[in-house]
């Protein structure tokens, strides 16, 4: 595509879907300004966003250095999406000690005792490119990296569990039935060849190989591997204790770091991930809630959408992205912000936005 059929589709894009944020920040003498080869790298960063006009952010980083080598462009996306004022540098804080906030949803109500919960975080090991520049070698190379580490974490009294891979002819590799039971069950995620996203910008590519996932013996903490970022991290429970689903995680994590190559870190922009929308905490907290009053038991989410927005929150289907509510309005709450904030300070908007959101409900 020469320059001027590149420009012209951006343009048209920004024009016809305002909403991606590739297309309205792409500045076009800051494209030129680069050399041959960054501008080829900057293209395969802004792909997806260009064949899926739809996109909301429209770029995904090819490599950890990405979000540094194309700062002009990067930072205005995340300046953006992330409501960081324009003035305000990019910044990450990590804060793991929960100890002196409690956040129990039984201090809210206590008929929210048996809340279905759970937290993740992103990891990308430096020493691998992220997973849409991966090769197929690349990605049955990490895995078989992950399960050794996984070998030693599976003797761990509280983390002990077995891996389980897609990937054909693997040591570790289950059969179709048991990969749909781990989907049903929610613990697995689906065929990512099917999403047009992920595709374009090769996340996808080369699937199954490469993939698979890590359970602890009691179910409640899971390790993704290949799927959007090279690792997924994450706890659940059903309780209604967010201190100690957010410690689990935390003491998960710590055993983790010892036992796999160090991780894409930086000061500006905290855990390094594929997708801008994660990085800084790189965390997603969500819990399941029936919201009935508020979701009009669940044929409307307009309101709740609109109100759990105002308190730093989004709503989602019990399903996930796109889905739709549950019986009695059961839907999906979780913080927006993960970058300039703190793990705790996630945990603290979570517990803070479901008691205002219970308030409504109940009026």
């Amino acid at each position: 595509m020469t320059h001027s059929k590149l420009f012209e589709t951006i343009k048209q894009i920004k024009n016809t879907h305002p909403e991606n944020l590739m297309a309205r920040h792409f500045d076009e003498e800051y494209f030129l300004s680069l050399e041959q080869n960054k501008q080829q790298n900057l293209l395969k960063i802004i792909k997806s966003g260009i064949k899926n006009p739809n996109s909301q952010m429209g770029a995904y980083a090819m490599h950890a250095n990405d979000y540094e080598d194309f700062a002009p462009f990067f930072d205005k996306l995340l300046h953006d999406y992330h409501n960081i004022d324009a003035n305000k540098e990019i910044s990450q804080p990590s804060n793991w000690d929960f100890s002196n906030t409690s956040c129990d949803l039984k201090n809210i109500d206590k008929t929210l005792n048996d809340v279905s919960m759970r937290v993740r975080v992103a990891r990308n090991p430096k020493i691998f490119p992220l997973t849409g520049a991966m090769s197929k070698n690349e990605r049955i190379e990490f895995e078989k990296l992950a399960a050794n580490a996984f070998q030693t974490l599976a003797q761990h009294k509280d983390f002990g569990g077995k891996y389980l891979s897609l990937t054909p002819n693997s040591l570790h590799q289950i059969n179709e039935a048991e990969y749909q039971k781990r989907i049903d069950s929610h613990q697995m995620f689906k065929d990512m060849s099917n999403d047009k996203y992920l595709s374009v910008a090769g996340i996808s590519n080369d699937w199954p190989y490469g993939r698979g996932i890590y359970i602890s013996r009691n179910e409640d903490f899971l390790v993704w591997v290949g799927e959007e970022d090279n690792l997924r991290i994450m706890a659940m429970q059903i309780g209604s204790n967010l201190n100690a689903l957010f410690n689990r995680l935390h003491n998960g994590l710590e055993i983790l770091e010892t036992l796999l190559p160090a991780f894409a870190i930086s000061k500006k922009y905290g855990n390094i991930t594929s997708c801008p929308t994660n990085l800084g905490a790189s965390m997603r907290a969500s819990l399941h809630i029936k919201l009935p009053n508020l979701s009009k038991n669940g044929t409307d989410l307009s309101e709740l959408e609109r109100e759990a927005k105002s308190f730093g929150l989004a709503v989602r289907g019990v399903g996930g992205e796109h889905s739709k509510a549950g019986i009695d309005g059961l839907v999906d709450i979780s913080p927006s912000a993960r970058l300039g904030v703190s793990e705790m300070q996630i945990m603290q908007n979570l517990y803070q936005g479901i008691d205002r959101l219970w308030q409504l409900e109940k009026q």
